[in-house]
């Protein structure tokens, strides 16, 4: 009795920790198990933390040795495992979702013990439990959603002196949507989407727990893996104002082309309560949509970004205005041109709007510029697409003492892009250090000119930096990609 009590246990030790693979999986792509399968760039994983020691544990069972499979799980497979996660730089979130799941799991395995315990052992039973509490865990949270959706949806009907502006793009929208809050806060009461939060169930989170009855602006960021994604959210919330920022071949791999990302672009247009929509001046704008929308930026000159700021001119109303704020980048020109377009739209003055953008704060991770013990940081780690690269590259090229970069390259890209992205970091830095392994190669034998410092694994990168860094160096962190990619 009591050998079979062990057993079990160690049964339920194994199942769990099988779970925990799959759910921290699941977690990183959004709990879409087709994404899993199909999106993930490191199937070795895969098959050395889930599959591997699935056949093992029938294979052993089979044979009549599962003795050795628990010594294998105990030794090997659960400190393999635990040292994976240890060395995750996003590891898996102890969130309502993941409790729920453990919940609804464990429960299944104990109901399999009881059932095997009663009617003899099936090795295979296991993981119809870890099947069915997938689903059964995948159909709870449907109708979860479903529930905070309604009590959103009411909150939003409830507040309507709250004028919603919907913001998507390619590239850009946390920016957008970043320097639009901080425009339109000098008068009225705003809140926005935190961080990159930009998906359905993010956004129903947000208004329930953290939307202020009072606000008179509500800015919210839409992205998407999908087609549909993005009309869920503009049907959810039917924004009076939307902005469509630079379109381009980000998440290439999901849409498979151009002309779909496009197309699930301008979902946002899917509001009953449109006002006013403007759409990035370089845009190419489906037949359907030209007389919903405005394009803007149409007039911007005279563009001086460098390591100290930028200054531009923008026309408004007929008449060029010149503009001057801290951020850095080009394309951040034109961002701040559509927030600047916008919050006139919206009520804000002129002189209100120039004062404001001489104060703005760049956003964290885009391009953003430290100081630090004599070294000159560029942290533009959230920037994935090879044009806010380039500008990164370009404005770093103006730094007068060493120069070093920290990249992956562009994740989700052509190869092509990431050869282009490697002649012009060859031409500028002194030392590149290429993270991971997706775009190695690519980078590598491209980069002919810089000493080139090559990283697997992210968790040497800060003991690579000590040993590389000096006083008077700029460090330039070019994207960034999680340790799963």
């Amino acid at each position: 009795m009591i050998d079979a009590v062990l057993l079990n246990a160690l049964d339920v030790l194994f199942l769990l920790s099988l779970g925990y693979y799959l759910i921290t999986n699941l977690q990183w792509y959004n709990y879409s198990l087709y994404r899993v399968i199909s999106k993930h760039h490191k199937w070795r994983w895969h098959i050395l933390y889930f599959f591997a020691p699935i056949a093992l544990f029938i294979l052993f069972n089979l044979l009549g040795y599962g003795g050795f499979f628990y010594l294998f799980c105990l030794f090997i497979y659960i400190p393999l495992l635990f040292f994976w996660a240890k060395k995750l730089d996003k590891p898996l979130k102890w969130t309502g979702r993941v409790f729920r799941f453990y919940g609804i799991y464990l429960l299944f395995i104990l109901l399999d013990v009881v059932l095997q315990m009663a009617y003899g052992k099936n090795i295979y039973s296991y993981f119809i439990a870890l099947a069915f509490a997938l689903l059964i865990s995948n159909l709870f949270e449907y109708f979860l959603l479903n529930r905070y959706k309604k009590i959103a949806s009411e909150k939003i009907a409830s507040m309507p002196h709250c004028k919603i502006i919907l913001i998507t793009a390619s590239y850009g929208k946390t920016s957008i949507k970043n320097y639009l809050t901080q425009i339109l806060k000098s008068r009225y009461m705003v809140h926005s989407t935190p961080r990159s939060v930009n998906t359905l169930v993010g956004i129903i989170a947000d208004i329930n727990t953290q939307l202020d009855y009072r606000s008179e602006f509500y800015i919210v960021e839409a992205g998407a893996r999908q087609k549909g994604d993005i009309a869920q959210i503009a049907q959810f919330l039917n924004p009076q104002y939307v902005i469509i920022g630079k379109i381009g071949e980000q998440h290439l791999e999901y849409f498979k082309s151009l002309e779909n990302i496009i197309e699930t672009k301008f979902e946002a247009l899917q509001s009953n309560r449109l006002r006013h929509a403007l759409v990035e001046s370089s845009n190419p704008i489906p037949q359907y949509a030209l007389n919903r929308v405005q394009k803007a930026p149409t007039g911007i000159r005279n563009i001086i970004a460098t390591l100290n700021g930028t200054k531009f001119e923008l026309e408004i109303d007929g008449e060029y205005r010149e503009f001057q704020t801290p951020v850095l980048g080009t394309f951040n020109a034109y961002n701040i041109a559509l927030a600047i377009l916008m919050a006139k739209k919206v009520g804000m003055s002129l002189s209100e709007i120039v004062t404001k953008v001489k104060k703005l704060n760049g956003v964290e991770h885009r391009l953003y510029k430290s100081e630090v013990n004599g070294r000159v940081i560029l942290d533009d780690s959230f920037n994935g697409n090879l044009e806010g690269m380039l500008e990164a590259i370009r404005i770093s090229s103006e730094h007068q003492g060493r120069k070093i970069i920290v990249t992956p390259g562009i994740v989700e890209s052509t190869q092509e892009a990431n050869t282009q992205l490697a002649h012009e970091i060859s031409k500028v830095f002194d030392i590149a250090i290429i993270t991971g392994e997706l775009n190695c190669k690519t980078l590598s034998t491209a980069i002919t000119r810089s000493k080139k410092i090559l990283l697997k694994e992210k968790s040497m990168l800060e003991n690579t930096l000590k040993a590389t860094v000096k006083d008077g160096d700029l460090i330039l962190f070019a994207n960034d990609a999680p340790s799963y990619i």
